[in-house]
């Protein structure tokens, strides 16, 4: 049973987000795919537990720590985490995992049809900015134009990657063509999820000490910060877009896709399907929310406030959140 003298810490995920396996039952269970068949009022009366308990008001009686977990496991999984806001639709965390599995499969399945890698490379960035957009909030603003911007030049260089990889690898081995599609996610990776968090590496993100108080705001933070999403988002599409290629091509050797011609759509999702299932989350869990840097690494300014706040005696570390 819960009360009032068990409270639960909801700022922190359910489990240890700094060790590995923590982060990966963390991933398993925000991005549970079966949460899309949850109904609209268990998703309602979710979020009036969770807020309830958060707010301290009134509970019907007697309430287990589990049925308070599952309550905010539900809320994240329909609900903007600081606005409170529905969120429906593809944009929702369960859909996740079917819809990345489609995609990918689309760029992997069509890597060779100029007009199939135009399209799924543009389905992919909308898909990218429309999840930027539904999970925008004040600590990270972007405005309508960054985003149209960052999903047009990340398109180009999707696109662009795959086109001219193609052509220059006409003459190699036919298996190594195969992960064309994963090079270009990565350089669109590149140049979108910079372009996203231009407010953040412009003005810097929030640091703190190791007791959670907030010290004042880094530009070195943002960067690391950064190039910690970058390679989160590349560690992601690795298993899919790195294992399904040579799967597929084993097939394909057998004379499979031949005598199957449908297999080769449907295989290619339903193996993306199976690896951001069970392999993405083990690869996104190398790389942790929380960042660390030495104080020794922030620009000037950062130094100079903390060092005024702390009498000349700063922390070794300083830490922030990567925004993953």
């Amino acid at each position: 049973m819960c009360s009032r003298e068990e409270i639960i810490d909801f700022s922190q995920p359910r489990y240890d987000p700094d060790s590995y396996w923590g982060r990966v039952k963390n991933n398993l269970l925000h991005h549970n795919p079966l949460n899309l068949f949850v109904s609209s009022e268990s998703l309602e009366d979710a979020k009036c537990l969770y807020i309830n308990y958060r707010c301290e008001q009134y509970l019907p009686g007697e309430i287990k720590h589990e049925e308070l977990w599952k309550a905010k496991n539900l809320f994240e999984s329909g609900y903007h985490p600081e606005t409170g806001e529905r969120i429906t639709g593809i944009a929702r965390p369960p859909a996740h995992v079917p819809m990345n599995s489609l995609l990918a499969g689309g760029m992997m399945a069509s890597y060779q049809i100029p007009l199939g890698v135009v399209l799924w490379h543009w389905l992919n960035q909308t898909y990218n900015a429309v999840m930027a957009y539904a999970y925008k909030d004040d600590e990270s603003p972007i405005t309508d134009a960054q985003l149209m911007t960052s999903c047009g030049l990340a398109t180009g260089t999707a696109i662009g990657t795959a086109l001219g990889l193609n052509s220059l690898m006409r003459c190699s081995p036919y298996l190594l063509a195969r992960f064309v599609p994963l090079a270009a996610v990565a350089a669109a990776h590149c140049i979108s999820v910079p372009l996203m968090r231009a407010q953040v590496l412009k003005n810097g993100t929030p640091i703190y000490n190791d007791a959670d108080s907030k010290l004042g705001y880094s530009k070195m933070a943002a960067q690391a910060g950064t190039s910690g999403v970058i390679a989160h988002r590349i560690l992601n599409a690795l298993p899919p877009m790195g294992l399904t290629p040579i799967i597929m091509h084993q097939l394909e050797q057998r004379g499979s896709l031949c005598r199957y011609p449908w297999l080769n759509f449907a295989g290619h999702v339903g193996i993306a399907f199976l690896c951001l299932t069970f392999v993405s989350p083990l690869t996104c869990a190398l790389v942790s929310q929380r960042g660390s840097i030495p104080f020794k690494h922030l620009e000037p300014e950062a130094k100079d406030f903390i060092c005024k706040k702390f009498y000349d005696h700063p922390p070794k570390y300083v830490f922030f959140d990567r925004g993953i």
